[in-house]
C-alpha cells in the first residue's frame, strides 16, 4: 500500500475548479488513503445501524421506540459536534482523530459482548446508539476541517462530493451486507464488524505525519474558542443562509429516516435482508447523484438545485406514506438517495467555502451541530405523531411541511458556490508590534481615517464590510463616529476581551479581509496612514 505522506504533498493547486474531474481528488495519496479507510469503517457503521434498528423493531412495538433510535444516534451531534470542533481547533487534530476512533471500538465492542451473551434491551440499544453517535461526533468535525488540507483549491468542490459519494458507496454495500449476516448469525455479528472496520482509519491516521503548525501565540482557552467561532459564524452571511436552509430541510426530511423501517417491517412486512435492500437503493441513488453532482452543477446554481432535491425528497416521502409494492417503493427510495446527496453537497460545501481555516472545524461543527439538531428534534415529532395519528400521516405531514420550507429560497439565499479568498494573509493589518502582557484588557483600538465628505457615504458603506471582518476575527463590538468639530474625521472603534485577542485577531485576516481594508483606505485622505490608537483598562 502507498505510503501516507505529507500533506504538503498532496496539496499542489494546478488545475481550474471547471476543469476538475470527480475523481481527481484521489490523486492525492493522503486523501485516497483515508478515504478508502473511511469507506470501509462507514460499511460496519450502517452495518451496525441495520442491527441496531432491527433488533429495537424485535424487542418493540411502539413507534416512538423506532424513532428514537434515529433520535439517539442524531443527538449527539447536536450536543458535542461544537465542543468537538474547539477542540479541533486547539489541538492536535490527528491524536484528536485517534482518540474518537477508539472511543468508537470500545463501544462498538461493548455492544458486541452485550448482544452475545443475550442482554441486550430498549434501554441497552438506545445508549449504545448514542455512545458510538458521539464518537461520530467527535470524528466528523475535524474530518471535514482536514480535507481542504489534503487536496488543492479547486479540488475542495470534488472531494466534498467524493466524500458524500463514499458515505453513500458504503450505504449501499453496508445495509445489503448486514441484513445478509444478521439473518444468518445474529446482530452480534454486524456489532463485531462495525468495530473492527474502525482499524483501518486509525491506522491511515497513525501513520499521517501533516505539516507541522507554526503558532507564535499560545492556543486558545476552550471557552474562548467557542465563543470566537459562535462569533464567527454570526458575522458571515453565507454561513449564516446555509444554516437556515439546513434547518428548513432536516427537520422536515428526519421523517423519511425515522420512520422507513418501520414501513419495512409493519407496512411491507420485510425481513432483515429486505430492509438491507431498500436501504442500498438509496444508496445507489446516491452514487448516482454524486456522479452526475457537477453536470448539474454547471446548469443549476445553489438555490435551484437545493429546491429540487428537496421537492423531490419530498415525492419520496409522499411514496414512502402509500406505495406499498416493494420494488415500486424501491424504485422511489433510489431517488431518496440521488436527492438526499445533492442537498448534503451543496449545503456542505457551502459551508467548507464560507468559513476561514483558523476556524473552520469550529464553523463546520456549528453546522454538524443544526444539521443533527434538527434530524433529532424531527425525528422525535414525527416519531410522536405516527404514534397517535399513525405513519403515513406523520409523513404527509412532513411533505407538505418540507414543501413550505422550500420557499426559504427566496430569503436565504445560498447563490452559486462561494469561492471567497478565505487563505490567511499572513499580514496583520494593524502591523501592531507592542509589548503588553496577553491578560491585560480589554482592549479598545481605534482607527481615524479622513475622509473626503464628498465621498463620506461610500465610505460608511465600505468601513461597515469591514465590520464583518472585525467580528468575525474575534471584536465584541464595533462601531465608526465622525468628528464633530472636525467634519471628515471618521474614528473606527472595536473592543477586544484582551490584548492576546487582538494579537489572535491579527493572525486570523484573510485575502479577502485584506481587500476590504484597501477598500476603505482608498478613501482616506492623509498624508500618512490612519492612526491607529489602543487604549487598556486600567490594572
Amino acid at each position: 500500500m502507498t505510503q501516507v505522506n505529507d500533506v504538503r504533498d498532496a496539496h499542489v493547486e494546478t488545475t481550474p475548479a471547471s476543469t476538475v474531474s470527480p475523481w481527481q481528488p484521489l490523486s492525492q495519496p493522503v486523501f485516497r488513503m483515508l478515504w478508502i479507510a473511511t469507506v470501509v469503517s462507514n460499511v460496519g457503521s450502517w452495518m451496525s445501524d441495520v442491527g441496531i434498528n432491527w433488533s429495537m423493531l424485535t424487542l418493540s412495538a411502539d413507534p416512538l421506540d423506532i424513532a428514537l433510535v434515529q433520535a439517539a444516534s442524531s443527538l449527539p451531534m447536536f450536543l458535542f459536534a461544537l465542543p468537538s470542533g474547539v477542540m479541533a481547533d486547539i489541538v492536535d487534530r490527528r491524536k484528536y482523530l485517534l482518540f474518537s476512533q477508539l472511543w468508537v471500538f470500545i463501544a462498538a465492542a461493548g455492544l458486541t459482548v452485550l448482544s452475545f451473551t443475550g442482554h441486550v434491551t430498549p434501554t441497552v440499544l438506545l445508549v449504545a446508539t448514542f455512545l458510538l453517535s458521539v464518537g461520530a461526533a467527535m470524528s466528523s468535525p475535524p474530518f471535514q476541517a482536514v480535507v481542504p488540507d489534503l487536496v488543492s483549491k479547486p479540488e475542495l468542490g470534488a472531494a466534498v462530493a467524493l466524500n458524500s459519494l463514499g458515505v453513500n458507496i458504503s450505504r449501499a454495500i453496508g445495509p445489503a451486507l448486514g441484513g445478509f449476516l444478521l439473518s444468518l448469525a445474529g446482530p452480534w455479528m454486524v456489532f463485531a464488524l462495525n468495530a473492527l472496520s474502525v482499524v483501518g482509519v486509525a491506522w491511515v491516521l497513525w501513520r499521517w505525519r501533516p505539516a507541522p503548525s507554526i503558532q507564535r501565540l499560545p492556543p486558545e482557552h476552550f471557552f474562548s474558542a467557542v465563543r470566537s467561532g459562535i462569533r464567527y459564524v454570526h458575522a458571515a452571511p453565507v454561513l449564516r443562509n446555509v444554516l437556515v436552509r439546513t434547518v428548513a430541510f432536516f427537520v422536515f426530511g428526519s421523517a423519511g429516516w425515522a420512520l422507513l423501517p418501520l414501513v419495512a417491517r409493519r407496512e411491507l412486512g420485510l425481513g432483515p435482508a429486505g430492509y438491507g435492500v431498500m436501504l442500498a437503493c438509496i444508496g445507489l441513488g446516491a452514487i448516482a447523484g454524486a456522479i452526475l453532482l457537477p453536470r448539474l452543477r454547471q446548469r443549476l446554481d445553489a438555490d435551484r438545485l437545493m429546491v429540487a432535491a428537496s421537492l423531490t425528497f419530498a415525492l419520496t416521502m409522499l411514496a414512502l406514506a402509500f406505495v406499498r409494492h416493494v420494488w415500486l417503493l424501491n424504485l422511489f427510495e433510489f431517488f431518496t438517495g440521488f436527492a438526499w446527496i445533492a442537498v448534503l453537497s451543496t449545503l456542505n460545501l457551502g459551508a467548507q467555502r464560507s468559513a476561514a481555516r483558523w476556524v473552520k472545524a469550529r464553523a463546520l461543527a456549528v453546522y454538524l451541530t443544526v444539521f443533527f439538531g434538527s434530524m433529532t428534534a424531527g425525528s422525535a415529532i414525527w416519531g410522536q405523531i405516527a404514534s397517535r395519528f399513525g405513519t403515513p400521516t406523520s409523513l404527509v405531514v412532513a411533505t407538505l411541511g418540507m414543501v413550505l420550507a422550500s420557499a426559504t429560497v427566496f430569503r436565504w439565499k445560498l447563490g452559486k458556490d462561494p469561492d471567497l479568498n478565505l487563505d490567511l494573509s499572513g499580514q496583520p493589518l494593524d502591523g501592531v508590534e507592542i509589548d503588553l502582557p496577553n491578560e491585560r484588557g480589554p482592549v479598545l483600538v481605534s482607527h481615524e481615517y479622513i475622509i473626503d465628505p464628498h465621498n463620506a457615504k461610500a465610505f460608511l458603506e465600505a468601513v461597515h464590510e469591514l465590520r464583518r471582518v472585525r467580528r468575525r476575527a474575534g471584536a465584541m463590538s464595533w462601531a465608526v463616529y465622525e468628528d464633530i468639530e472636525r467634519p471628515g474625521l471618521f474614528i473606527e472603534t472595536f473592543l477586544m476581551g484582551s490584548w492576546i485577542e487582538h494579537l489572535r485577531q491579527q493572525e486570523r485576516h484573510t485575502m479577502n479581509d485584506l481587500l476590504l481594508q484597501s477598500r476603505v483606505l482608498a478613501f482616506h485622505q492623509g498624508t500618512t496612514s490612519p492612526a491607529i490608537r489602543y487604549l487598556v483598562a486600567p490594572v
